[in-house]
């Protein structure tokens, strides 16, 4: 069995159904700050270039409505009566708003958190200056004052603004425990780098003692020790992921994660993330020997994550890890499709590899669904259309498609189906003809269709060479944590 998860879906739904009481020794979570800004996952044209589809993971605004309302009613309802008063507040301060929302999306979760982190463990929650203030007066409610250990700043440096205010060069770490336990976990890490004169300062006494050649004990004495170093404090400077090599807008460096954990956890121990993203969090706790939690809520995510660890480290999922919530047969594709026709199309088409086209909200359709790129003639790239149905298709959609492969001036197109395809569709797709690779001396059907059925079952497009589309990895091994930095003097 598995020691590592990740898990596709509503992470309140997950921690409920899946993580149980006391298990998990750390947790860091990064949530949305809800600063009404839409985060995409970067996806990298084979060319080099930034796609110019983006597409979007995750709308970063929670509204009032008939979800919130229910979860602020289930908060009245289970939580320990201070956390009721302290939402009763925010309401009455705040009124049925976007940030009231959001704090109670954040409230009820923080609650499950809370119930699944064992008593010697740690809380780390990662926000900026747009809601920080009011976090932390919420996990004062849920956890207790006095388990409040730091508001870690996350300093960096970015380009210069031209508005009327200082420059925003920070982010709030909240870190909370949720006993004073005396088997908490926290190690001095990454001691700071600093000169002699100030070393000295940290020097360690030692008594020593001693007896003369009568074997008659000496006076003790005081000796110093030379200092291994100032302790950590809780201003950390910390490059930014420069947006170039960014697999997520929102991704936080390597570094900050590894700091993290090695403070607060030791190797085999259960690290949760429950809005993973790009999976910083998860390839820090692999290459740390610690077990993992990975929640997100979108498939482009999940695929990401799967994506970055066998390009990272070699894995593929159910090797290393587990994941959980994927359709795995043709059932739970459908009940996927029913609950989310994008969350469906997303599924599908990384599926095979292709790179999702467009995002979930409305607008033109364009008849394309993703790309599938291949290498073509005289080492020109190719791509092929890729349309995903998860209703009724007809001999319509075979003829559509074929317009949008033309029209793209695209060698071929790739149906993906939930329903069998009829024969009169199976007719039309063979009379598109076919794309004929001089490179490889082949020819392919110019349409392809493929069901779901086949496709869980091992069936792939039948195209030349396929090249990946997601931005490259940097390769690390875990070994690379055993190299760790110092703060330069400043």
């Amino acid at each position: 069995m598995s020691d590592n998860f990740l898990y596709f879906g509503d992470n309140l739904k997950i921690l409920r159904e899946y993580v149980k009481d006391e298990t998990v020794d750390l947790i860091y979570l990064d949530p949305p700050f809800n600063s009404k800004a839409d985060y995409n996952i970067l996806f990298k044209e084979p060319t080099g270039e930034f796609s110019k589809a983006q597409i979007t993971a995750f709308g970063d605004t929670w509204h009032w409505n008939e979800e919130t309302e229910r979860a602020f009613r289930e908060i009245i309802r289970i939580a320990p009566s201070n956390v009721i008063e302290m939402m009763n507040s925010f309401r009455q301060f705040l009124h049925p708003n976007d940030m009231m929302a959001y704090l109670t999306m954040m409230c009820i979760r923080l609650v499950e958190l809370k119930r699944v982190l064992k008593d010697t463990g740690s809380i780390y929650l990662h926000c900026d200056p747009t809601a920080s203030h009011y976090l932390k007066t919420l996990m004062d409610a849920i956890f207790g004052k006095k388990f409040f250990r730091n508001e870690i700043i996350w300093h960096y440096r970015k380009w210069p603004s031209g508005s009327r205010q200082f420059q925003r060069n920070h982010d709030c770490i909240l870190f909370y425990s949720k006993t004073d336990s005396p088997e908490r976990i926290f190690n001095k890490v990454d001691l700071m780098d600093r000169t002699q004169s100030t070393l000295k300062r940290f020097g360690k006494f030692k008594i020593v003692s001693g007896h003369d050649e009568d074997g008659k004990r000496l006076p003790s004495q005081m000796e110093e020790e030379e200092s291994l170093g100032v302790p950590r404090d809780d201003v950390w400077d910390i490059g930014r992921v420069p947006p170039i090599k960014q697999l997520f807008p929102t991704q936080k460096p390597e570094l900050l994660l590894s700091r993290i954990l090695r403070a607060s956890t030791n190797e085999g121990d259960v690290v949760l993330d429950p809005f993973c993203g790009c999976g910083t969090t998860v390839v820090e706790a692999y290459k740390h020997r610690r077990k993992w939690i990975g929640i997100d809520i979108t498939h482009l995510a999940v695929n990401l994550i799967k994506w970055r660890l066998s390009d990272m480290f070699g894995l593929e999922a159910g090797v290393e890890y587990k994941v959980v919530g994927e359709p795995e047969d043709l059932e739970g594709a459908k009940e996927l499709a029913l609950e989310s026709r994008h969350q469906f199309q997303w599924w599908a088409t990384a599926f095979i590899d292709a790179k999702p086209f467009g995002d979930n909200k409305k607008g033109a359709d364009t008849g394309i669904d993703g790309w599938l790129y291949y290498f073509g003639e005289k080492k020109q790239l190719g791509k092929a259309v890729v349309s995903v149905k998860s209703g009724g298709v007809s001999v319509k959609d075979i003829r559509d498609l074929g317009h949008v492969i033309d029209r793209e001036n695209s060698g071929i197109g790739i149906l993906i189906t939930l329903e069998k395809p009829t024969r009169n569709m199976q007719l039309e797709a063979v009379n598109k003809g076919f794309y004929h690779s001089e490179t490889f001396n082949k020819d392919y059907p110019r349409i392809q269709i493929l069901t779901v059925e086949e496709m869980l079952k091992g069936k792939r497009p039948d195209t030349p060479p396929t090249i990946v589309s997601y931005k490259r990895a940097q390769k690390s091994t875990r070994e690379d944590n055993m190299v760790f930095e110092f703060d330069s003097i400043t």
